[in-house]
């Protein structure tokens, strides 16, 4: 507890899993707790990722055009900070406008994000970046092969880094892709879940 910058660390990566189980009360105290932290102590890094979860606490929460610009701003005042690897956060932010209608701004995020993680070396982030553009791709009406070849990849990349999880959420949303698909559920460009 003495160590505040730890405290801040430990609360961005708190409010990370809470994102990724889709647990919005836990994301939505978690980023509070890093902005309320980050202002009582001047922390400008860790202040703009907590704007940046609680955009995206807001989009998945329903308030879908609220919370894009907090994400937004977020990511801008991160990159002010010198910190230019916002892989994961453009992840977020993709994921927020796939909630509002704007597929092809996701899928453009996601190829920012899949060059920064190239470009640093990010490569926990792959299997999930390849498994959120194979969602927008199948929201867009892509092709076919474009859409499988993303879903495969992010399983084997999942296999290879041997992470259970991301595995097995990126073969589930590749299922429910393929139920969606075999049953004409959706026609050309269905939806699939984010989580």
């Amino acid at each position: 507890m003495n160590d505040l910058h730890g405290l801040a660390v430990a609360l961005n990566f708190a409010a990370a899993f809470a994102c990724d189980e889709h647990n919005l009360v836990k994301a939505e105290r978690y980023s509070s707790d890093l902005i309320e932290l980050s202002t009582r102590h001047g922390f400008a890094l860790w202040m703009a990722v907590g704007i940046i979860y609680r955009g995206w606490v807001r989009s998945a929460a329903g308030n879908r055009f609220e919370g894009i610009p907090y994400i937004e701003q977020g990511i801008r005042d991160v990159r002010a900070t010198g910190t230019l690897g916002v892989s994961y956060h453009l992840a977020l932010k993709a994921q927020a406008l796939y909630l509002a209608d704007r597929s092809s701004e996701a899928l453009a995020a996601i190829k920012d994000a899949e060059a920064l993680a190239d470009r640093f070396e990010h490569r926990v982030y792959h299997p999930q970046l390849r498994r959120l553009r194979g969602v927008f791709l199948t929201a867009m009406g892509a092709d076919e092969a474009q859409i499988e070849a993303s879903f495969c990849e992010a399983i084997r990349i999942a296999n290879e880094q041997k992470s259970v999880l991301l595995q097995n959420r990126a073969g589930t949303t590749y299922a429910e892709y393929l139920r969606q698909k075999a049953s004409g559920s959706g026609g050309h460009g269905f939806r699939l879940p984010l989580w």
